[in-house]
């Protein structure tokens, strides 16, 4: 274990930010729900991948790499899924294998691939139904779930803590939520642990018939079986408190009342894009790909994420993206030939300060400047640093790499030429048009860049360019 700052992180439980102290220090366990797949993720789905990955990345630094479990589940069997692979004229297991690559190829575009980690699990739910039908049998016996017309039921009334971690009355919960009224039902609050399968439904013999688990019976059962009765961090989506993980506590405590379940919740806020709700009635819903086929990379929708603090709502910008990719082509053109070597200490400081990624960002474009002085006020690499501006790099490499930047295999789109002295000359030519009133100058530089396959995008914020599907860098105009 690396000496340094205790990691701090926010308890969405007790509302307050306490010092990370593992169960067991030799292995530091988290588990975050994973993906319901049955399309591709978006950006919304994106958030906590990628805010769990640096947690991920930074438990492995303090802790070293072989002390640390991550689970991330995959949910394969849920009534959105029966109701799309119906839509699409499928099998659900073509649908699920289909969406599941998906998501893998997408989120490794991010920088979050964890191809041949052996202390990182993926189980998929319809692996673990044996484990989830003895748990409900647990509930059952233990008088927190009854059985009732085919379905098996959770008793709310039955678990007193019920809401402590939303801070809800059941009140408010049967208010602000979409409660089923069943007539199985002994109070409507009660959520299924087990539904019945028609034939043509995915199914499962039981004790209570063929049939299929609730969706949040899926996550008890599978965090029970990889990281037992107790773990330290269970993460997710804000949106995933109620009912989800309220519905987690409940089963987990009552079929395991001698563990704790999870010690620390952690969760991320939503997203919005341009100051809005993301939506598609409002047309700005995107999915990952949708962004990465308009030639986003990857590696800059990571670095947006990473400039707001996990537990705040984030806006996604075109201006975040654009300024997000200046800094990274700047910083990898200055570092090219630079060695990692320890991170930065501020950086580390920051992350386990509750994972202030964006202070880490911070700090890190305050030494990117200072590099940048050193080096003569000049992003290119440096023809013969001296061993303090060596240092100062290799320590700046190693704390971005800690954020999954700047990684050597997330470089490949900087070979596409840098858009932004043309941007910024044709704002300036755009500004001094509005004063003359001769746009010719405007006019032929955005035909240009139009025939090479760019997007100019312009507001009263500036310019942006964008390279489209037919983006030619051998037709793109010099610098008027």
């Amino acid at each position: 274990m690396t000496s340094m700052t205790p990691i701090r992180l926010r308890n969405s439980r007790t509302r307050t930010v306490e010092t990370l102290t593992p169960i067991d220090p030799g292995n530091v366990r988290m588990y975050v729900c994973g993906p319901t797949v049955y399309d591709r993720a978006h950006l919304g789905n994106a958030r906590p991948v990628v805010v769990f990955d640096v947690l991920y990345r930074l438990l492995r630094h303090v802790y070293g790499p072989d002390h640390v479990t991550y689970v991330r589940n995959i949910t394969d069997v849920e009534d959105k899924i029966i109701d799309r692979a119906a839509t699409n004229g499928e099998r659900i297991e073509d649908l699920t294998r289909r969406t599941t690559a998906w998501f893998h190829e997408d989120m490794a575009a991010l920088g979050v691939d964890y191809t041949g980690d052996p202390q990182f699990k993926e189980p998929h739910a319809t692996d673990y139904i044996p484990q989830m039908v003895e748990m409900i049998e647990a509930l059952i016996a233990r008088g927190h779930a009854y059985a009732a017309e085919g379905h098996v039921l959770f008793s709310v009334a039955s678990y007193p803590g019920y809401g402590a971690l939303s801070g809800r009355s059941v009140e408010d919960m049967i208010s602000g939520a979409r409660v089923e009224v069943a007539p199985y039902k002994r109070d409507p609050m009660d959520f299924v642990l087990w539904k019945p399968s028609t034939d043509d439904q995915p199914g499962w013999d039981s004790p209570w018939g063929r049939g299929r688990p609730g969706w949040h019976i899926e996550c008890s059962a599978m965090s029970h079986a990889l990281l037992g009765d107790s773990f330290d961090i269970h993460g997710g989506g804000i949106d995933l408190q109620f009912p989800h993980h309220e519905n987690e506590i409940a089963q987990s405590c009552c079929a395991h009342p001698e563990g704790d379940f999870a010690r620390i919740w952690m969760h991320n806020e939503m997203l919005q894009v341009e100051g809005k709700k993301m939506s598609k009635s409002l047309g700005n819903f995107f999915t990952v790909r949708d962004l990465l086929d308009q030639g986003v990379p990857g590696e800059v929708i990571r670095f947006v994420f990473l400039s707001t603090h996990y537990s705040k709502p984030m806006d996604w910008t075109e201006r975040k993206a654009a300024e997000a990719e200046r800094a990274l082509r700047r910083w990898r053109q200055m570092l090219a030939g630079v060695v990692p070597s320890t991170p930065a200490h501020e950086v580390v400081d920051h992350l386990s300060n509750d994972l202030n990624t964006a202070g880490a960002l911070n700090f890190l474009g305050q030494v990117g400047q200072v590099l940048y002085q050193k080096n003569g006020s000049s992003w290119e690499p440096p023809s013969n640093p001296d061993q303090e501006w060596k240092t100062l790099a290799g320590e700046f490499l190693a704390a971005a790499q800690l954020l999954g930047l700047l990684l050597p295999e997330m470089g490949d789109w900087t070979e596409t030429p840098d858009l932004n002295p043309l941007a910024y000359r044709l704002a300036e030519l755009r500004q001094a048009a509005m004063a003359s009133k001769d746009f010719s100058q405007v006019d032929a530089l955005k035909s240009a860049l139009t025939d090479a396959g760019v997007e100019v995008r312009m507001s009263k914020d500036g310019v942006d360019l964008v390279p489209g599907p037919g983006f030619d860098p051998a037709k793109l105009p010099d610098l008027p």
